[in-house]
Parts: C-alpha cells; structure tokens; sequence
C-alpha cells in the first residue's frame, strides 16, 4: 500500500482512505455488518485512513465506525477524521458555524459516537461567512490544546484561504472533490497544498461511480435524492458521460485491471501531497479501489488516460445551484 505523510509533520498514512459518507445511506442503504466488513476489508489491505462527518446520515457513519471499534476491541488500528461546520437556522435551512463554541460541542458529540477521545484531524467542513479564517484557525489551534484533536483542516476552501490559515497555524490537509471529471483543484489549490506543506485530501475520485465498471444507470436513482438532482447524473447528461467513459473503461480491460483501479491511481499520480477518500458499500468495489493505490502509473498509460478523458469531457456542472452553496469558489 502506497503511504503518504498527512500534513508536512503529521503521520504517514495510506494514500488511499476509506470515506465515510457511504455508511450513513446517502448513496443507497447499507447495514451496519456490510459497513463493518469494508472496515474489516480496509484493515487486511492497510488502509489506516478514515473520513467521516457528524452530518453524514446525521451522526450514523460515526455511530457505525464507533460500533466497529468496540466490537474489535484493543488499539484503534486507523487514522480517524471527522468534521463539523454544517448545521440549520431557525427555519430549517442549511447554514455554518465555525465558532469556537459550536466546533467545540460537535466535536464532543463526533467523540462521544466514535467512542474516542481525540481524532486524527478535524476539518471545518465548510466556511463560515461572518468568520475570517484567521479567526477559525485560531479556535482550531484552541481544540488542538484540548487533547481532543491532533490536527486539524478545512473542506472546499480556495487556494488563497489556505494561503491565510497557513499563515496562522500549520494545516494538515484541505478536502477537495478531485478527480479526471473533476478538475478544479489544478488551478491552484494542488500547487497552494504543496507551497504550504498540506495534503490534499480528494473525495470522489472514482466520480461519485460514473469511472468504474459499474456506472450508476438512468432511473436508478429515488425522486429528489442528491443523486436524481446532480447535473451530471440528470437532464441526459448522465446518459452523455456514460458513453464518454467507456473509453476508459476500455482501456481498463486492456490493462486488465479494474476501471477504479485506473481513476485513483490517475488521482494518486497528479502530486506526492494527494491522498484519496473514496466511499463504497461493497468488499468487493473496496478491493478495486486498492489495487489503484498499490502502484503509480506509469506516464504513457496517464497520457494515454488523458488522451481518452481530456479536460472538461464532462457533461454537467458538479453540483446544481442548491448543492453548491458553501464550496469556496475561486476561478
């Protein structure tokens, strides 16, 4: 298993993790047996790094990991992150809390479910608006002289933001989706993570299951789900993608590895400060997934992974208006 330092001075972690969010049921329902044995799986292949949330499933993918650890007993063998910064208004609305006080209390609680007494890293999972970053960081610098969290980091912030809190205190990693339909991060945030000395921690990099061998198919996706509503999987863009990634699976046949294998190693091959956080339900799906991190690819097949899914080949934005609310944008 490929390994990599996780922020300039922090451990040395798998470059492949394991996210969280597909144990809380975002992408279909999953038992708390089929999330343990991918937890089982990520311990026999030496995956030590995993990444959940307080919002994910509202609480359960940290409840499922936290049962796991009781249930295995002895020494937490992973690298644990979590994350906080989501919440509601008073109507119900989706809003952003980085205060000292409500990072502080949702931490408690993130501990409280995993069973823990401090985590890895702990990430603002979105900025606040009212807040500098300064300001953020220093509330973070704060939690880590609690002993409740080793270090710490922010998700979907721009490269300039990061620039600024490292001026501050040191940041250990910056989550970002990245992936060969997901781009963003080349213009700039990958070359401020290594300027910094921070990871750059890349979720969705098998594109949310659009590079793999078994691409999610029209229909399949329930009435208003994130899924049903995201422009890359709706409005026949979904149908557009699927015939633009055949390609790459293709050449995934010929290589004869599997299609994800191909996605992360493309995503592992861009910078040595790149780590990955795919999510998944199944064993088997997690077994492709750590064959890409076993090796690098060598140049001519990452060209010839370009050749075949150049830059802007995807049809729809990322997100639609609603789910884009809170990502920093900078180009």
């Amino acid at each position: 298993m490929l390994k990599r330092k996780l922020g300039a001075d922090g451990p040395e972690v798998s470059a492949l993790g394991l996210g969280g969010m597909s144990f809380s049921n975002f992408y279909g329902p999953v038992s708390e047996a089929e999330a343990h044995a991918v937890l089982d799986a990520a311990v026999d292949a030496g995956v030590n790094h995993v990444d959940t949330s307080n919002i994910y499933g509202m609480g359960r993918s940290e409840e499922v990991i936290g049962s796991w650890l009781a249930k295995r007993g002895g020494d937490n063998p992973f690298r644990i992150a979590t994350k906080a910064g989501i919440t509601t208004d008073a109507n119900g609305l989706r809003a952003y809390d980085n205060t000292f006080e409500h990072l502080a209390s949702e931490l408690d609680g993130s501990l409280a479910r995993l069973g823990l007494e401090q985590v890895d890293l702990f990430y603002v999972h979105r900025r606040d608006p009212r807040l500098e970053i300064e300001e953020v960081v220093e509330s973070l610098v704060a939690l880590q002289q609690t002993g409740k969290i080793k270090a710490f980091g922010f998700s979907e912030i721009a490269p300039t933001s990061l620039k600024r809190a490292a001026a501050v205190a040191p940041v250990a990693a910056v989550q970002s989706e990245y992936s060969l339909q997901t781009r963003l991060p080349e213009l700039g945030l990958i070359q401020m993570c290594e300027a910094v000395g921070t990871s750059l921690v890349a979720f969705s990099s098998v594109g949310r299951g659009l590079l793999t061998d078994r691409p999610p198919q029209p229909g399949q996706f329930a009435e208003g789900s994130f899924m049903a509503t995201n422009p890359r999987f709706s409005g026949g863009n979904l149908e557009r993608n699927l015939t633009v990634t055949e390609g790459l699976r293709d050449l995934a046949r010929d290589v004869g590895v599997p299609t994800a294998a191909l996605a992360i190693a493309w995503v592992l091959g861009q910078s040595p400060a790149i780590l990955t956080i795919p999510g998944t339900r199944s064993v088997d799906h997690f077994g492709e997934l750590v064959t890409g991190a076993e090796s690098l690819l060598d140049p001519d097949l990452l060209i010839e992974i370009e050749k075949r899914l150049p830059v802007g080949w995807c049809h729809g934005d990322r997100y639609a208006d609603a789910q884009n609310v809170g990502p920093e944008r900078y180009c």
